[in-house]
């Protein structure tokens, strides 16, 4: 059977993978601690949910426009003025099933075939298959603990060549929970004004998850937001997951073109979430802070048990809900018959010796490193760590 050859381009992103065998192991009896998943273990708001109810019974359950209901656009601009002191006209937003489609619609509305997309690594996976997809080329800037994993106006002014097209990143950051600092955007915005051809897709999604500092946007800088498309969307910040919808603000006419593929696509997201969608835009964010507490919480406690591991690096992020340390301490070590030499053993080997599972940072282009979320609950978290402490220790 002959299909599609950009299919060799791409593969299956390993976060989806282990989350796969984790439920299969589950499936089978077995108590696995699951800290690879991206995804709040907290229910969806009330507010949000009632919402949800009465758009229901008021009968909004029709086609809506492909970009989203006008008044729903309204409050995405009135949200990204209220906490990020950026204007936009509704016609500047497009709403989507979820921020990766967000993303795609971008990729695919500006990248051409052969065209440079300077990403700096660790990166969420999706960005590079998705500048594959368009046979974009994809340039990775590795970036390391010693840095925060965050990218330098040095390192990404080096990276940059004539056909450099594009710039993708996020902050907070998945995998790292790397938040920007505003000097630290200043500086790469400095590097930008330089190279007026290059647009900038700015991750937005973890924005609420940020424990040092009010969230700092790339696009509030100089001319930026005239070439920079804002992704961001309800999934993380309102415990909505389920419920699809992620949103771009862009320049217009990357927003037009991105109405455009969306139209040949999935048309517009579920009428019901665009409803309550408005409600949780709109309103306040107690309970948005609320899970940022909780999640500081955890973060504290899986910082300390990690630094207490003989040989592991771990840095403390200031956002999003991962850690990401460098566990190389342990490669070419063996236990058994089992031996670690690379981050996917290690992974493999938690796994099925520790029933504990986590991200292979080869994922991520960082194969030091593996990603451990802790967006589960504090006893799954304790009992995690008390496993990996326990099964990291017979590596020998």
């Amino acid at each position: 059977m002959q299909l599609a050859e950009r299919l060799t381009r791409i593969s299956v992103p390993q976060t989806i993978r282990m989350a796969k065998l984790s439920r299969e192991l589950k499936a089978q009896g077995i108590d696995i601690v699951d800290l690879s998943i991206g995804e709040p273990d907290f229910d969806t708001p009330e507010h949000i949910r009632e919402a949800a109810k009465k758009a229901i019974d008021e009968g909004f359950t029709h086609y809506t426009p492909v970009a989203g209901y006008a008044d729903l656009k309204q409050a995405v601009a009135y949200k990204l003025q209220r906490d990020n002191a950026l204007e936009y006209s509704p016609e500047q937003i497009v709403v989507s099933t979820g921020a990766k489609q967000s993303i795609a619609n971008a990729v695919l509305s500006i990248v051409n075939p052969g065209d440079e997309v300077i990403i700096p690594t660790p990166y969420w996976v999706t960005y590079s298959e998705l500048v594959k997809l368009c046979q974009g080329v994809v340039k990775f800037v590795p970036c390391g603990i010693e840095d925060e994993y965050k990218i330098t106006p040095e390192r990404l002014e080096a990276a940059i060549t004539p056909k450099t097209k594009l710039f993708m990143f996020s902050s907070p950051c998945n995998p790292t929970g790397s938040v920007y600092s505003h000097e630290e955007l200043k500086g790469l915005a400095e590097v930008f004004e330089k190279h007026p051809q290059i647009f900038i897709i700015s991750d937005e999604i973890y924005e609420y998850i940020n424990y040092v500092a009010p969230h700092s946007s790339i696009a509030s800088f100089g001319t930026l937001k005239d070439r920079t498309v804002i992704i961001n969307g309800l999934s993380k910040g309102f415990a909505m997951t389920g419920w699809r919808l992620g949103y771009l603000a862009a320049p217009l006419e990357i927003a037009k073109a991105c109405d455009m593929v969306q139209s040949q696509f999935t048309s517009a997201t579920c009428s019901i979430t665009q409803r309550c969608a408005i409600t949780a835009l709109r309103g306040p964010l107690d309970t948005s802070n609320e899970m940022v507490a909780a999640f500081r919480e955890r973060r504290a406690f899986i910082y300390n048990a990690l630094k207490e591991i003989e040989g592991l690096k771990v840095n403390e992020p200031d956002g999003a809900f991962y850690m990401f340390p460098n566990m190389s301490h342990f490669y070419g070590r063996s236990f058994d018959d089992t031996t670690v030499n690379n981050a996917d053993d290690l992974c493999m080997y938690l796994l099925h010796k520790a029933n504990v599972t986590v991200v292979s940072g080869a994922a991520f282009e960082q194969p030091e490193c593996i990603r451990i979320s802790y967006a589960t609950g504090m006893d799954r978290i304790q009992e995690g760590m008390k496993r990996m402490k326990e099964w990291l220790a017979k590596l020998k």
